[in-house]
This record gives structure tokens, sequence and C-alpha cells, in this order.
């Protein structure tokens, strides 16, 4: 038996960060859940697969265009002509209580509805796979209760999967819905549980269930949309033999793909040098990524005397960063954002026990952090200078706050490097 286990459609779901971007593959951007969920329906037509489970959130939230739900029947009817099954389950944003809309699903070849109910956990068996699908559609968008201990019981003689939108015990990046511990997930004697929700792919952590425990497997969405969600995005294509062991393979299904380019810029001299670094990781990316078309996003990272140089031209580097892209990779980069985390390079410290005036700035700096009075005290200084400064210097999110303490604490690891070095005439 073959069966395929995606999660996380979020079908028209916009892709986020490039929307001004001169440019930008506008329509592919549009589409690209759409063309992701046709490569899952022609994977599961072109390996054969007799079931495809989908473990939630379908739409994002309350679907506005009734165009996305007939693109989705459409799909599911392709499904149902080839003869493959299709089960799924409804999460937090295409809860039963979120649809506004009644969209009559198609059914699967045996007359059985693709949607599993959303009142109480049930299962779908099918004697001739020997199979058994468990699960429950989400009632409503924050569904906070364990809903694993109501799953009915494995059926006997049969493979029996789990289909499950859930947070586990939580997560950083997802709200927490039907939490649950791995404990609960072994303790129902299942084969399988496809998971969905968290959108990065993933099992269970694996301290936390035996090795002879039944695979718990998120398979992550089928497209990523935004810089959050970078890599490679798909479907997981699970083979069950005689003996009901599953061999699983990933299989992409993202038509475009963001990544994050960290760019080391220590020990480098001037923008020209910090460019060509960014050319040979750009390179690196596009390799690593095939023919897709990518946005991504150049972080600048290190210690770096250029690092007064990039401060001082940032929109200018960010335009040599964007032309890079697209004139490196025949069009097929986008450069999201450019993000800027240099820093001066270590001075070379005076000792303590040297004498003098930069000795003492040295002590002065290096106790200043852990010194709250004195830095209230050298923010209070600065008001004056504060007031008189030009709005377009205090008012931007990235302006001077030099009247706030934590502030001032935050530039003394690059404000002692950068005065050493003047006060020396080193630079």
């Amino acid at each position: 038996m073959k069966f395929l286990h995606a999660a996380d459609i979020h079908l028209d779901s916009p892709l986020l960060g490039l929307e001004r971007y001169e440019g930008a593959p506008v329509e592919l951007i549009r589409g690209a859940t759409r063309r992701a969920l046709e490569n899952l329906v022609a994977l599961a037509m072109r390996e054969r697969v007799d079931v495809v489970v989908i473990a939630g959130d379908l739409y994002d939230g309350s679907w506005r265009d009734f165009n996305t739900g007939m693109f989705f029947v459409r799909q599911m009817a392709k499904l149902r002509d080839a003869g493959i099954r299709v089960y799924l389950i409804a999460g937090n944003h295409d809860a039963a209580s979120m649809m506004t809309k009644k969209l009559r699903l198609p059914v699967n070849p045996e007359g059985d509805s693709l949607m599993l109910s959303h009142e109480q956990p049930e299962t779908r068996h099918i004697p001739d796979l020997g199979l058994a699908v468990h699960g429950r559609s989400f009632a409503n968008a924050a569904e906070l209760k364990n809903m694993v201990p109501d799953y009915p019981g494995p059926i006997p003689h049969s493979f029996n999967l789990g289909l499950l939108h859930t947070s586990l015990n939580g997560s950083d990046e997802h709200d927490t819905y039907a939490p649950c511990t791995p404990a609960d997930l072994r303790a129902k004697g299942y084969d399988y549980w496809a998971l969905g929700h968290i959108h990065k792919r993933s099992s269970i952590p694996e301290d936390a269930m035996s090795t002879t425990a039944a695979p718990a497997l998120y398979s992550g969405n089928i497209q990523g949309r935004h810089i959050r969600e970078s890599g490679s995005r798909g479907c997981l294509l699970a083979t069950v033999n005689e003996q009901g062991r599953v061999n699983l393979t990933f299989h992409p299904l993202d038509v475009f793909r963001w990544e994050v380019c960290s760019v080391s810029c220590s020990d480098a001299e001037d923008s020209e040098e910090i460019l060509s670094r960014v050319r040979t990781e750009l390179h690196r990316v596009l390799q690593l990524h095939g023919e897709l078309p990518l946005g991504v996003r150049v972080s600048l990272e290190g210690r770096t005397r250029a690092h007064q140089e990039v401060c001082s031209h940032r929109e200018a580097i960010t335009a040599e960063i964007r032309t890079l892209g697209a004139i490196e990779s025949d069009g097929r980069v986008w450069v999201e954002q450019v993000k800027f985390h240099t820093s001066y390079p270590q001075a070379q410290h005076l000792s303590l026990e040297d004498h003098g005036p930069l000795a003492e700035l040295v002590r002065y700096l290096d106790e200043l952090p852990e010194n709250s009075a004195a830095l209230q005290q050298l923010a209070d200084e600065l008001k004056d200078l504060a007031r008189k400064l030009p709005g377009e210097l205090t008012q931007s999110a990235e302006g001077l706050r030099l009247d706030q303490p934590d502030w001032i604490r935050s530039l003394i690891p690059d404000l002692k490097p950068m005065l050493l070095d003047r006060l020396k005439g080193e630079s």
C-alpha cells in the first residue's frame, strides 16, 4: 500500500515579502499554492498511491473567493477519477465554524466523504487495503483540548493511521492547538501519525518515543509563503510493506522557494570585497535549489573594517546586492531583504595596567554596560544634544535614542573599537 501525507495547503494564501519588488514574478507568486497542489495531485497519480491524507488547513481562514474552493474541488475530482481515495481534516485555519460558504466536496470512489467529522473522532475503514484512518476535524479555530484520548482504538489486522492537526507540546512559531504529548500518541497504538499545523517538516523528538514506536511526523506545508518558511516544501510518500513497516520519502512540491543567505564579512576590507562574497554565496544557493525561482534574504555578518562604509551606504549596498541577485541568476533570484549585522573589528585594547587617558577610557567602556546608574547619568547628559538633533535622525525606526540607557548600552560593543581606533590614529 502507498499513501501520501500532506498538510497545511493554505490554498491561495499570498506569498509575502516581494509585493513591492519591481520585476517580481507576480503571477507566479499569486498562484504558487495552486501550482503546489497540482504537483501533489500529479505525484499521487504518477506514483499510483492508494490514499492521500491531508492533516488540516486547506485554506487561510474564511476563504472569501468561491474560486478557491472550486479549484480544490477540481483537483480532488482528478484523484477520485484516478481511483485514489482522499481523507482530510479541518485545522485551525479552516475549522467548521470558519467556513463562510458551503462547498460540496466530491466523494471518494466508494462514495464516502473526504472530510472527517468535526463533532467527534471517527474511523474510515478500507478492508481491501487493510487500512483504517482515524481523525477529527477542528470544530472551532481554537481547539484547546487534547483530542487524542477520544480517538478510536486501532482496528486489528489493519494499518492504523491517525490524522491530527496539533502543536504537540507547543511551538514558538505556531499557536498551541489540540495539545498532546508523544506519550499520548504512542499509547493509542496506531502504526502512523500524520500530523499537521507545524509548517516545518519534522518528526517528534527522538527521545520522546522509543525506536520501535510508530512514526509520528509533520510533513510541513507544501509551499513556503515567506522567508520564515525557507527551504524545500512538499509531502511524504509512504510505502507500507506486508509487515506494516513504513518506508518514507520526501517529495518537494513547491514552485517558488525561500532561502536565507548568510554572508560572512569578517576581515573584509571594503564593500567591494563584501559584494564579492555575496556573489559567491548566491551561486551556492542557486546550485542548492536547481532551477526554482528564489526569494532570498541576504544577511551580512561579522566584524569588518568596512562596517562604517556598510552602515553609511545601506541603500546603495542593498540595491547592488539586488542587482547581483538578478544578474548572477538570470533573473531567478529576488532579494527579499538585506539585513546588516556587521560590527567593527575588535580593537587592540590597552591592558588595565596601562596608564593615561586611553586606558581610562577602556576601563570606563568596559564597566559602563553593567553600571545602570552611570548609563542613566550619561543619558541625562545627552538629553540636550538629543533635543537639538533634526527629526530625521531621531524619529525613524533606526533613529538615535541618546536619552535611553538601554539603547546606549547596545552601542558600546561597536563604539569602543571605533573610538579607540580613531583616538589612536589607526583609521
